[in-house]
């Protein structure tokens, strides 16, 4: 059988119809751009194809993934211009006549990571991704958690005054400022030192800084959550450092409190970097697809 994969991002939508990351009969990808015309291809590169079962949406947030609300499957609140309270997934849905799974992006790439990833073999996932944004996915029993709506982990609060070298850049984000993407993404690293991250070279001090914003972040998910395994990807990753002073400042940070190998002597198999790379996120979308009944 084959599945259609959707990750919208907040820069890229990627398509790709399929059943696994060695079973991609066609992909696609293209700049997202204004609703109507990224919705358009979108349904254009499906309609071209050959036919799918069903079709899994990944989409930049926040959404709505409430099965029972009128704007399931929208776009909600979004700081990303002209996409706020846009319908995704039911428009989708209709013009192709086939069956819609939807959910985060991030979400989506934890699916793909616990299917064929790093994540293979933990019960519960904490995926997160540090790049244009900050976002993360976490699956429970491998499946996504939601709730009330579903976990904004790019939002949360990290601490910033402690610290001569962190106390002084107010962040970004257009609604909370120094909130976690505000201070860690790539465009913050860029606002803060006047070049792009991968302009940056290895010595550059804003990668211990970046290391210890993204470590106080996995910390506060790590002691809520307590996931069995922790994936960081994005762009921002690709600097070949980062991660392990990321290991390093988690272990600092947690001080001995928790006591099991995964978070001591095992913590290079407990924070990993994603196997799927950039293809988390539609390889996951098409995870998603599967989990609808046709």
């Amino acid at each position: 059988m084959l599945y259609g994969g959707v990750e919208t991002g907040g820069t890229w939508c990627v398509c790709a119809v399929g059943s696994g990351p060695e079973e991609i009969v066609e992909s696609a990808q293209f700049h997202t751009t204004c609703p109507e015309e990224t919705l358009a291809r979108i349904v254009a590169f499906f309609a071209a194809g050959p036919a799918v079962e069903a079709l899994g949406i990944g989409s930049f947030g926040p959404v709505d993934v409430d099965r029972s609300s009128p704007t399931w499957g929208y776009v909600t609140t979004t700081p990303k211009p002209g996409w706020q309270h846009v319908s995704v997934a039911s428009v989708v849905a209709e013009r192709l006549g086939v069956p819609v799974a939807f959910d985060t992006d991030v979400n989506a790439a934890a699916l793909g990571e616990h299917r064929w990833g790093t994540g293979q073999g933990a019960s519960s996932l904490f995926y997160l991704t540090v790049g244009t944004g900050i976002g993360g996915g976490l699956l429970i029993d491998g499946r996504p958690r939601h709730g009330l709506v579903h976990p904004e982990m790019g939002h949360i609060r990290v601490p910033r005054d402690s610290d001569p070298d962190r106390a002084d850049f107010r962040g970004i984000c257009p609604v909370h400022g120094d909130c976690w993407e505000g201070v860690a993404s790539g465009p913050a690293i860029a606002e803060r030192c006047g070049s792009r991250p991968e302009e940056l070279p290895e010595t550059h001090p804003i990668w211990r800084i970046e290391a210890a914003y993204l470590a106080l972040g996995i910390l506060s998910v790590v002691l809520i959550a307590s996931p069995e395994r922790v994936v960081v990807g994005g762009g921002v990753m690709d600097h070949p450092s980062l991660l392990e002073m990321i290991r390093e400042q988690l272990k600092e940070l947690l001080g001995g409190y928790l006591e099991t190998p995964a978070l001591a002597d095992e913590i290079g198999s407990y924070v990993v970097a994603p196997a799927l790379g950039d293809r988390a996120g539609v390889l996951g979308a098409i995870a998603l697809a599967q989990t609808v009944e046709v």
